[in-house]
């Protein structure tokens, strides 16, 4: 007998992530990851699948997270970070059984790391304090007389890190093996990330940002090096981002991807760039596609899926992914311009690793329906095989709606795309309530995935609308950009649009009973919406901005998004003051639900504190609801039980109201 879906039912939900495919393309390693009520943690599981046979076995079984997994270059190893000592730490399992060793006693753990050719040595970057090793102890500080935080930098704390030490650098190194030596490579005060290391072992590419002041310096040049003489040449040195680095396999080429910041900053497609070694020059091989390299879906179930940002498939063929109208779709490349997409539409590929063969894949798929599980593709064929089931049972135990995409011109002619879900116990006749949602960024998207907080709107018996406005991702370089410096002005009537078209199309909305809800710039929008029109019934607002003024100098980003996003900092109070919700709280009349985490430093708590008094001073209809020991990305990954209590605070909200 089937049922409707429940807030608990996130600790039913598996998320497969990571395959990586063995050297012998024969078996492959992924995670799976799942919510545990009676540690109140995520614990994720290193998975083996046998390719010829599709036995799975579980290889891990330890509570703690797991993540970056390899292969050794032979198969002889797979490796993997994992947070036994909470800090996560390097492990490798013999392939032919055994325990798996821990490698490092790091005391801020370690990110990236690749393998020598010959199996001997490890490198990886990790952070360390000035002057020390990576595994000597910090230095501690007395509970009972804790010290002052001096900083002289803007950039002075991160969201989910908390305050930066600026004696602690990001410094690369290797590890042997056999003796578990450390050695230091990089020896200054400056933060190096690691790249990658060629096939041959003799070359790495590393980015590192040797400018004494980088508040306004965003770069981080990425530098080929030579590992015995140490002499660099640099690859790319531009303001924005650019990482992800992989050799193709004669090393006669290096992949990276990212995006100048000029012109248009945090808005800016990111593509796929080629470096020749031999001519040391660098292009472009995406520019002309006009779409997002990359991942930008918005979901809520997939646990640390982090895709490879290319994977080289011969000497001059490669991968990536790209989203487009919803989808996160793969794209096959060659290094003479030929672009093709090797995926279909309607769905969301979240992890991915290809065959050398450039025909065989396996990538981790999701859909509005599917939660997501690993499939064998043949992209020849458009075969596939799906090899996992740990969402099986799940997903026929309940009932799903389906959402239906929907489009419609705005106000100036422009199309906008998103999609529409009836309630879950539709019936044809009936009228029922509409929430519409924002989501965050605001350069992130809808799409074709699975979001279980959707489908529980649905199952409490309202439609669900959501759309991507402009300012969203996967669709063309104009549309993404067109909402900096105009927030809530064509981005809020694209949504409101969007509710005329919905009711207009449909009968079953009942138009007295409308609710929005959004969390980050979604926050900002609610909190834009419900002063500047009436016809919600209700609404709700998460870890949003009301505040640009107090946003400048509050949020680790503050000071340079706000400017990228407005036009406008301390020096014109008057713009930030006129496109904060803040001001407009006096006419609200749409009783408001605010949930905000103490510890967000991307909008602090002090956002929502401000936006609860004035309309409290005013004597509006709003409750407040703090989230202790959550950041920003509380939705996300943040502590099961407080997830379950935010989701439970939107389900009664809702219900009272509607």
């Amino acid at each position: 007998m089937t049922r409707f879906v429940e807030t608990n039912d996130l600790y039913r939900l598996q998320s497969v992530t990571s395959p990586v495919l063995a050297p012998n393309g024969k078996e492959a390693v992924f995670i799976r990851t799942k919510m545990e009520a009676s540690s109140n943690s995520y614990i994720g599981y290193l998975y083996h699948i046998d390719l010829e046979t599709n036995e799975v076995t579980q290889w891990t079984h330890l509570n703690e997270r797991i993540s970056n997994i390899q292969w050794s270059p032979s198969g002889k190893y797979v490796s993997f970070l994992a947070s036994r000592t909470k800090k996560n730490q390097l492990y490798i399992l013999p392939t032919n059984g055994g325990e798996a060793k821990c490698m490092t006693n790091f005391m801020f753990g370690l990110t990236h790391y690749a393998w020598t050719p010959d199996e001997e040595t490890i490198w990886f970057s990790a952070n360390v304090e000035d002057g020390k090793s990576f595994g000597d102890v910090p230095t501690k500080q007395d509970p009972k007389k804790p010290q002052p935080f001096a900083t002289e930098k803007m950039q002075y704390k991160m969201n989910g890190m908390g305050l930066l030490r600026e004696n602690r650098h990001s410094q690369i190194g290797f590890i042997h093996i056999e003796t578990k030596r450390v050695t230091r490579y990089t020896e200054d005060a400056f933060d190096y990330r690691f790249g990658s290391l060629s096939h041959d072992g003799k070359k790495i590419v590393y980015s590192v940002n040797r400018h004494e002041n980088t508040d306004f310096d965003f770069r981080a040049p990425l530098y080929i090096v030579d590992i015995e003489t140490k002499e660099e040449r640099l690859i790319v040195d531009m303001e924005g981002y650019f990482g992800e680095v992989a050799f193709s396999l004669d090393d006669a080429y290096v992949s990276f991807v990212g995006a100048p910041l000029e012109p248009f900053k945090n808005a800016a497609h990111s593509e796929v760039y080629i470096y020749n070694v031999a001519e040391d020059y660098f292009s472009s091989l995406t520019a002309m596609m006009d779409l997002p390299v990359g991942d930008y879906q918005t979901a809520d179930v997939q646990q640390g899926a982090v895709a490879p940002g290319v994977v080289w498939c011969d000497d001059h063929a490669l991968y990536f992914q790209l989203s487009t109208m919803g989808d996160t779709r793969l794209y096959y490349a060659t290094l003479d311009g030929a672009i093709y997409p090797a995926t279909p539409e309607d769905e969301h590929v979240y992890g991915y690793d290809i065959a050398h063969d450039a025909i065989h894949a396996l990538a981790t798929i999701s859909s509005p329906t599917s939660v997501g599980e690993l499939y064998h593709l043949n992209i020849s064929t458009g075969e596939r095989e799906q090899l996992t089931h740990f969402n099986d049972a799940w997903q026929q135990e309940v009932m799903l709606s389906k959402p239906e995409p929907i489009s419609f011109p705005s106000f100036d002619g422009t199309t906008i795309f998103g999609w529409l879900m009836k309630p879950t116990a539709y019936e044809e006749g009936q009228q029922y309530p509409l929430v519409l949602t924002i989501h965050g960024g605001p350069h992130m998207m809808y799409g074709n995935t699975f979001i279980h907080e959707m489908q529980l709107l649905a199952a409490q018996g309202y439609g669900v609308l959501f759309v991507n406005p402009r300012g969203s991702h996967g669709y063309s370089q104009t549309f993404v950009a067109s909402c900096q410096n105009d927030y809530g002005n064509g981005d809020y009537q694209d949504l409101m649009h969007a509710v005329d078209f919905a009711i207009e199309e449909n009968e079953w909305i009942d138009s007295t009973r409308l609710a929005v809800m959004g969390g980050s710039y979604g926050g900002f929008m609610t909190n834009w919406i419900v002063g500047h029109t009436n016809r919600f019934k209700t609404a709700i607002t998460q870890r949003s901005i009301s505040n640009w003024i107090s946003f400048y100098g509050v949020s680790d980003i503050g000071y340079y998004f706000t400017n990228w996003q407005i036009g406008g900092d301390y020096d014109d109070i008057e713009r930030l003051w006129k496109h904060s919700p803040l001001k407009y709280a006096k006419d609200v009349q749409t009783p408001l639900l605010i949930l905000h985490s103490e510890e967000d430093d991307r909008c602090p708590i002090e956002q929502a504190e401000q936006l609860y008094i004035a309309l409290k001073s005013h004597k509006k209809e709003a409750r407040f609801v703090r989230f202790p020991k959550a950041n920003h990305d509380l939705s996300r990954n943040g502590l099961p039980h407080l997830r379950i209590a935010r989701l439970e605070e939107m389900v009664q909200w809702l219900e009272q109201q509607l």
